[in-house]
């Protein structure tokens, strides 16, 4: 065989990329091998909404903070997020379902998927939460209501004036060897602003 050097996914997010043993073979084959991935098993595990889901909990964001000060100024940037596999024995995501079926402007329902074409909004939203469906691979979460701001956008040479949102991401590199991290860093800013 050939030895690969950096591995980058554009793929296997969900089980859907899976579609039997041997894709899930191949994925252990890469996360056991010497390559750098492009994530890592482990990052994507971090940024799916079930990690997130455990993260907003009480006592679990604060296991990973240097300080109690530290968690409570992560917690302030935290919008409310419940999951939906244990509605019997969660009163707080019972209560956050009532509230979302009453004010669905105010929440999103989101499935395990990367990116936004998947989610819940409005009518779509009170359905599926109303339905008896399975819901115990959504999370239900607030929707993050920014300021918009008026904003000249300028497109195929034509300008309009018009209420935009604008959204910060934030790139970092993490590398690791074994257990030793040897670069955690930022490593570049994208703003992005779309029409509101």
């Amino acid at each position: 065989g050939r030895v690969a050097s950096l591995v980058y996914f554009r793929a296997g997010y969900t089980d859907n990329d899976y579609f039997g043993g041997e894709e899930w073979e191949a994925r252990r084959l890469i996360e056991r091998s010497n390559a750098c991935k492009c994530p890592t098993v482990a990052m994507q595990l971090a940024g799916s909404k079930k990690v997130q889901q455990d993260l907003a909990k009480p006592g679990v964001v604060e296991r990973f903070s240097d300080s109690a000060d530290d968690a409570a100024l992560m917690r302030t940037c935290f919008a409310g997020l419940w999951g939906l596999d244990e509605l019997e024995n969660d009163a707080d995501a019972r209560k956050a379902v009532e509230e979302a079926i009453a004010n669905p402007d105010g929440y999103v329902l989101k499935p395990q998927r990367e990116g936004g074409g998947n989610n819940m909004y409005g009518d779509e939203l009170c359905q599926k939460l109303q339905s008896a469906d399975d819901l115990s691979d959504l999370v239900l979460m607030q929707k993050i209501l920014p300021p918009s701001h008026r904003t000249t956008m300028v497109r195929r040479g034509n300008h309009e004036v018009m209420d935009t949102l604008s959204e910060l991401g934030i790139y970092g590199v993490l590398l690791r060897v074994g257990e030793e991290v040897t670069v955690n860093r930022e490593a570049g800013l994208l703003v992005r602003t779309k029409p509101n």
